[in-house]
Parts: structure tokens; C-alpha cells; sequence
């Protein structure tokens, strides 16, 4: 009876672990698969993806076997089940790429090739003027606009997300208060070659905030994180609150003197403060360090942009004379300056790590005269176009998309005296600074990531 029942727990024992050996080695002859595919930020490039496998691949035979077209200059990089398939630089993208996607793992099996449809091209958001009030519409790259949001009264404020996930918007009552939403977007970029759908599917608004506001601000990062800064007119009424892109909910107890930007990179912040601009970090559970970091830049700046690359962005600075100056800020240097004059400087923006920098320049009281600038890193002057026909639309900002090589704002037309144009949505080419006005009346543009 002793022997019988060693026997059985023996068997009983020794059963589970020859049924994981033998799982084991059937996974091990099966042959690699695709397990994801997803658009990666680019910060050396035009674009870039990420492709998860099932086990570890050899960056070389997955390059040598997998095919882009066009043939666009590429490179495979990492090692491991993760690989990132990266655009070199210099590579202005017109259309949809397709991607053969084969290699063999490092036992000589190999993957079942496929293809991939991928679009790294960001699509323009923009809050535009219809009958009844104002509505979020998106211009297909056909040129074609696609309503996702109702129609509301008006669209003070509206932010794309960082991973192109969702859109925050503000949308205004009649007596002045702001609801806040967010519009989940589902966006099947790269899907398979054989998958008809539309790119981008919409979902309902959600409200951030259950009670009406009295202002808000939003802010994101590459991860899809979002900052909303809000305000009722009630005392202790302002809240800084962060919604992550797995879900979760915090709010932070910090004062600032004005908007909060979340670094693009995650797991940081940019705050205003009376001193200066402070860089913090967020909390551990939001990705910052522990213990928490604070690094301040003194003096009177405020943000003009961050460049893609991790750390560097454009700073405003105003000096006792009035004159403003651009000055880019590196990890471990002093910031440079790029710009010194008396203009006003609208909006800018920078490409990589701020190789080649833009800005939209105001000058004159009675007859202003708008100009877009180009200066490369050492700040010298490359091209300056002046913009006759069109005036700044304030708070519009200048966006920047690599992939494409165009900037991004909004332009009003030059009108007579007594009449007021709407205003356009405008794409600046990056190398000639010629202007492309779009269609449709606007009040905001922003570029929609490609997912």
C-alpha cells in the first residue's frame, strides 16, 4: 500500500513537468509568428515600427527576407522578439507603404512572410466651422473631411493624444462653462494587406469631469497619457488630474504659475513657475522616479515646443527691452540661443533634435507683416518668406510632421476693412516654405499621430 501510493505521487509529481517538456518542444518546432505590429515614435526619422514575434529574431535575416514599398531606406534595429523597423532621414513619404514582413529565427525556421498595410502619415484634425456651431472633423489624405465629434456650440479647446488613441476636447455651454470629453479613436495602422475597414473607427465621447468648468487645459505624451488642468469658479475649484493610457486615474497636488506640459517622452512634466521653468518628475505610479526629481531653469521663458528627440525643446524668452529670443535647451548644456530680435514670435517648431528649426515672426504695429523663418542648429538663417496675404490666428501654433516634411498652423486671409475671413488650416513645406491652404473654415489644427 506504502509502494502504491509512492508510485502515485511519483506519477503525480513527475506528469506535469513532462507535459511543459513536451509543450516546450513542440513550441520550439512550430515555426515564428507575428504577434503585433504598431506605429513607434520616430525620433531620429520619418517613421518607424515595432514589431513584437513570438520568440527572439535576428534583426539581419528579417532585414535581408522582409520587403518595403516603395523602397523607401530603412533599418532593422534590436535584438531579441522586439524589433523596430526605422525610415531614415533626409525621406519625404506620399502615400501608404507596404510591408512583406518574413526572416528566419535563429534554429533556421522560418516565418510565414506577410503583408502589411502601413500609413505613417499623421492626418490633420481640425475643429471647423459648420451650420449650428463648431465640430471635430479629420481631413483623409484623399482630402476628403470625416466628422467624429456631435456638433456643440462651440470648441474652445481640443488636444489629439500623444499615440493617436483618443482626442480631449472642451466643448463650450451657453453660459460660458467648458465639458470636458474624450473621444476614443481605434486605429487599425498597419493592418494586413487584405483588411478593407476604414483606417479609423470612432467611438462615443466620454465626459472627463462630471460637472461643467470654468477652464481647461490639456496636455499628453507619446505614451497616451493625459494631463487635464481645470478650474470652477468655486474656491479650491482647480484640479490637476492625469489619465493614463492603461486606465488609471490620479490627481497631483501641485501649484503652477500656468498650462503644464507632460514631457513627450513620459514619466516628466514642464511646469510655470514665479522663479522659472521647473522639469519634474511624476510620481511612480505614473513612470517618474523615486525618489522625485526637480530641475529648474531660471529666468523669464515659456515653451515655445518640444523637438522628437528626448529632452530638447524650443524655449521663449523675454527680456527688460522688450526684444524676445528662441533658445534650444539640450540634456547637460546651458540653453542656446537661436533667435535675437523684436519681433513677436508666434509659434515654432524643430526637427529631430532641433537640426533644422521654424518660426512664425510678426513685426510691425500699424501693418504687421507675418514671416515664417527656418535656422538651422547653429541659428543661422536659412530662408525667410513673408506672408503677405494672411494674418496670424492666435494660440495656433506651428506643428511640425517628419513625415511628410510640412508644418502645420492656422492662417487667416487678409480682408478689407469691413469683413473678417474665416480662417484655414494651412500646410508650410519644411524646405521651400510655400503654403498649401485647406478647404474648410477652421478655428484649431492639430496633426492626428498615425496610431
Amino acid at each position: 500500500m506504502r509502494r502504491s501510493s509512492r508510485r502515485t505521487l511519483l506519477l503525480s509529481l513527475g506528469l506535469p513537468t513532462l507535459l511543459v517538456v513536451v509543450q516546450q518542444q513542440l513550441l520550439l518546432r512550430q515555426p515564428p509568428r507575428v504577434e503585433q505590429l504598431r506605429q513607434a515614435p520616430a525620433s531620429s526619422g520619418p517613421a518607424a515600427l515595432q514589431v513584437r514575434f513570438s520568440r527572439p529574431m535576428a534583426a539581419s535575416n528579417v532585414g535581408k527576407d522582409s520587403r518595403l514599398d516603395p523602397p523607401l531606406r530603412h533599418r532593422w534595429l534590436g535584438k531579441g522578439s522586439s524589433l523596430l523597423l526605422t525610415l531614415e532621414d533626409g525621406q519625404r513619404i506620399e502615400g501608404p507603404l507596404d510591408v512583406l514582413l518574413a526572416g528566419t529565427d535563429p534554429r533556421g525556421l522560418p516565418l510565414p512572410p506577410s503583408r502589411w498595410h502601413w500609413d505613417p502619415r499623421p492626418m490633420v484634425l481640425a475643429v471647423v466651422q459648420v451650420r449650428g456651431g463648431e465640430q471635430l472633423q479629420l481631413r483623409r489624405h484623399d482630402g476628403g473631411w470625416k466628422p467624429i465629434s456631435p456638433i456643440w456650440r462651440s470648441i474652445p479647446v481640443m488636444l489629439p493624444l500623444g499615440d493617436g488613441s483618443a482626442v480631449a476636447v472642451a466643448s463650450q455651454l451657453a453660459d460660458g462653462r467648458l465639458r470636458l470629453w474624450r473621444i476614443p479613436l481605434r486605429q487599425d495602422n498597419p493592418r494586413r494587406a487584405e483588411d478593407l475597414r476604414e483606417r479609423i473607427r470612432i467611438d462615443r465621447p466620454v465626459a472627463l469631469a462630471a460637472e461643467p468648468v470654468a477652464f481647461s487645459h490639456f496636455s499628453s505624451n507619446r505614451r497616451g497619457d493625459l494631463l487635464v488642468q481645470s478650474g470652477r469658479l468655486e474656491v479650491d475649484g482647480s484640479s490637476t488630474v492625469v489619465h493614463t493610457a492603461d486606465g488609471r486615474i490620479q490627481t497631483l497636488t501641485i501649484e503652477a504659475g500656468g498650462p503644464i506640459r507632460l514631457a513627450p517622452e513620459g514619466g516628466a512634466m514642464l511646469v510655470p513657475e514665479p522663479e522659472g521653468l521647473s522639469l519634474q518628475t511624476l510620481p511612480p505610479s505614473l513612470g517618474g522616479s523615486e525618489p522625485p526629481r526637480r530641475q529648474t531653469l531660471p529666468g523669464s521663458r515659456d515653451l515655445s515646443s518640444f523637438c522628437p528627440q528626448s529632452g530638447r525643446a524650443l524655449l521663449l524668452r523675454h527680456w527688460p527691452d522688450y526684444r524676445r529670443s528662441l533658445e534650444l535647451v539640450e540634456p547637460g548644456q546651458a540653453p542656446r540661443q537661436l533667435w535675437l530680435g523684436g519681433e513677436a514670435l508666434l509659434a515654432s517648431a524643430c526637427s529631430r533634435g532641433g537640426e533644422r528649426v521654424w518660426a512664425l515672426l510678426l513685426e510691425g504695429m500699424a501693418q504687421p507683416r507675418l514671416s515664417v523663418a527656418s535656422f538651422d542648429a547653429a541659428g543661422r538663417l536659412l530662408q525667410r518668406r513673408s506672408l503677405p496675404d494672411w494674418e496670424a490666428e492666435p494660440g495656433a501654433g506651428l506643428h511640425w510632421d517628419p513625415s511628410t516634411g510640412q508644418l502645420l498652423t492656422v492662417l487667416r486671409p487678409q480682408a478689407a476693412a469691413d469683413s473678417r475671413q474665416p480662417a484655414r488650416a494651412v500646410l508650410i513645406d519644411g524646405e521651400q516654405l510655400s503654403i498649401q491652404p485647406l478647404g474648410l473654415p477652421v478655428s484649431q489644427a492639430q496633426w492626428l499621430p498615425g496610431g
